[in-house]
């Protein structure tokens, strides 16, 4: 045989496969591989534990391993901008919050990415309220008595957050402007970071995730005082609403949602957005949720997508009203 066609013919098979080891996936044929969820806080967080939930039902039900990255910091701006900077194949999910996906476009002049642009909603995942807990060291056992110590002691306490311009941030800031009070902001990666600042005394107060507070409220390590919604929550209905111990205005709810890349085809964003709202319905999934006093909030890409927009103009004049700048 000429050597020349030899290796032609040698060569051939190779040839021939290459077109299926280039070609993409379809999104029906997703996942076949390790698909990765990557939340911008750190372990124990709220994000964190839905984020988990989601990954072992979704790692079960398709037969991939789904894992869970924290990449904590920045008030969740650099787990996020991963995500942004994420090969867009279906492959990396973020899962973030409020602060990262909204109100940090209106804090930080060069924030490095945008995420109405940038990302591509995929479905809004829950709500929640938050908490005002205090440190019993304070010896206050009311909102109402928590105010009166602070308009005695301007500057004197501080309160920790999840980062600067997430709803912790924000809505202690709400509660310094409609209360007349001054506190200062000491921002942590994470939830239990946070509470745990609290407990230790570095700081004695905070607005946070029910999860991360009710535990040790129950247990005498923190006082529950106050809720973020506009009604009492039918998940902790002993607490009363801000309007209730006179500081009307004071509404923050606090929400998460999954994201991809904005370059990820249309076909797969949809194939994610069912699999996604399927897992959050899913009864064993979102009696886990509320267990740790969260909602379920599942829908379409649209929805969520109109529904960052609407917080994105609820809170824009709350925080040009209140001048809080990142940078």
């Amino acid at each position: 045989m000429d050597r020349r066609c030899f290796i032609a013919g040698a060569l051939l098979p190779v040839a021939g496969s290459l077109p299926l080891a280039v070609r993409a996936e379809t999104a029906d044929e997703w996942p076949t591989r390790t698909v990765k969820i990557v939340v911008p806080f750190g372990p124990g967080s709220t994000p964190d534990l839905l984020a988990r939930l989601v990954a072992d039902h979704l790692g079960k039900k398709l037969g991939q391993p789904f894992v869970v990255e924290n990449r904590a910091g920045a008030g969740g701006n650099i787990g996020t901008q991963a995500v942004v900077r994420s090969a867009p194949d279906g492959y990396t999910i973020g899962l973030s919050i409020t602060g990262p996906l909204v109100n940090n476009t209106l804090l930080y002049k060069k924030l490095p990415y945008d995420p109405f642009r940038d990302l591509a909603p995929v479905t809004l995942a829950a709500v929640q309220p938050s908490v005002l807990a205090v440190s019993p060291a304070l010896g206050v056992n009311t909102a109402q008595e928590l105010l009166a110590l602070l308009k005695r002691n301007p500057g004197k306490y501080n309160y920790a957050s999840l980062g600067s311009g997430t709803v912790a941030h924000l809505a202690m800031e709400l509660i310094k402007a409609r209360s007349g009070t001054y506190l200062v902001h000491i921002p942590y990666p994470s939830s239990p970071s946070a509470v745990s600042s609290i407990v230790a005394g570095d700081t004695q107060m905070g607005t946070l995730p029910p999860a991360a507070v009710m535990p040790l409220a129950q247990a005498g390590r923190l006082r529950a005082l106050a809720v973020t919604t506009p009604e009492r929550s039918p998940l902790m209905p002993e607490l009363p609403t801000f309007k209730e111990v006179g500081i009307p205005g004071v509404e923050a709810t606090a929400w998460l949602g999954f994201v991809v890349p904005s370059a990820v085809p249309a076909p797969l964003v949809a194939r994610l957005n069912r699999e996604l709202v399927g897992a959050l319905r899913e009864p064993a999934v979102s009696e886990k949720l509320r267990a740790s006093y969260m909602t379920p909030a599942p829908g379409t890409q649209k929805e969520f997508a109109d529904f960052m927009q609407s917080e994105l103009a609820r809170w824009k004049p709350i925080i040009e009203r209140a001048g809080v700048t990142l940078d």
